[in-house]
C-alpha cells in the first residue's frame, strides 16, 4: 500500500512573491497537484507571511476542503488563522526569526508545553487534527502523545543531510524506532523535511509512515519536467 504524499507548495508562493505579482498562484498550483497524485496540500504560513499569505489559505481551504495541511508556529495570530480558515490539520511547528527553512523539531519545556496544551486544546474544539513535528527520540514522542496531538512528524533533516552511508543507515534506525513508538502511542506518523526522490526511498520502506511532506524537491523539479510529472514521479516512488 503506497504512503499519502503532502507536496508542500510554499515556494510556487515564493516565486510569486519574489516578483510581487498575482502569479503563479498556489491555488493552481494545488489543484494540479491533487489531480495527479498528491494526498495533501501543505502549506507553512508564517509569522512575516514571506511566501503563503493568510489569503492564500483562505482560498486553499475553501476551494480544497478536507486536503489542507497548516504549518505554523504557536504564535497567536498563527492559531487565530488556523481558527478562522480550519484546515484539515495543522502541524505545529518551531520558527525563528531569519531561519531560511525549519531547523528541527519543537524543543519541548514547561512554557512551550502549556501553549501547546492551550494551542492543541482550541483546534481539537474545532475539529481540526493536530501534529507536533518532532525529533525522532523516544522523549519527543512521548511528549506529543502526552500533550494530546494526533500525529507527530518526524523531522528527517538530519538523515536528508548525512554524510555517510553509515550515519545514514544509524538516523534511518533512529526515525525507525521513533515511528515504532509514535504508533504503539497511537499516533498517526508523518516523515519531512529535506526528502527527496534520492532519499525518499529508505524512509518510505521503514514502515509505520503513512505520510510523506516533501516541498522544495518536488517545486525544483518541476521547473525542468512540469508540476504535473514532478507530483506523480514521487507519488510512484511511495
Amino acid at each position: 500500500m503506497s504512503l499519502k504524499l503532502g507536496v508542500n507548495i510554499d515556494h510556487i508562493a515564493t516565486l510569486r512573491q519574489a516578483r510581487q505579482a498575482p502569479y503563479p498562484d498556489p491555488v493552481d498550483a494545488a489543484a494540479i497537484c491533487l489531480n495527479t497524485g498528491a494526498d495533501f496540500i501543505v502549506v507553512h504560513l508564517r509569522k512575516d507571511q514571506r511566501h503563503i499569505q493568510e489569503r492564500d489559505l483562505a482560498l486553499l481551504c475553501k476551494y480544497f476542503p478536507g486536503k489542507i495541511h497548516l504549518e505554523c508556529s504557536t504564535a497567536p495570530e498563527m492559531e487565530k488563522a488556523a481558527l478562522k480558515y480550519k484546515p484539515f490539520s495543522v502541524c505545529i511547528v518551531p520558527e525563528n526569526p531569519g531561519e531560511v527553512t525549519t531547523t528541527g523539531g519543537l524543543k519541548f519545556t514547561p512554557k512551550t508545553n502549556k501553549r501547546l496544551l492551550e494551542m492543541i486544546e482550541h483546534l481539537h474544539k474545532k475539529h481540526i487534527l493536530v501534529s507536533l513535528f518532532v525529533s525522532p527520540v523516544a522523549a519527543d514522542i512521548r511528549t506529543a502523545a502526552k500533550l494530546g496531538a494526533d500525529i507527530v512528524e518526524l523531522c528527517t533533516r538530519d538523515y536528508s543531510e548525512a554524510t555517510s552511508a553509515k550515519q545514514a543507515r544509524k538516523l534511518l534506525q533512529d526515525l525507525a524506532l521513533a515511528s515504532l513508538l509514535a504508533n504503539e502511542l497511537g499516533l498517526e506518523v508523518h516523515a519531512g523535511h529535506g526528502l527527496d526522490y534520492h532519499n525518499v526511498l529508505a524512509v518510505a520502506d521503514l514502515g509505520g509512515i503513512s505520510c510523506m511532506n516533501i516541498g522544495f524537491s518536488i517545486v525544483t523539479r518541476s521547473l525542468f519536467a512540469g508540476l504535473p510529472t514532478a507530483v506523480s514521479e514521487m507519488k510512484e516512488l511511495l
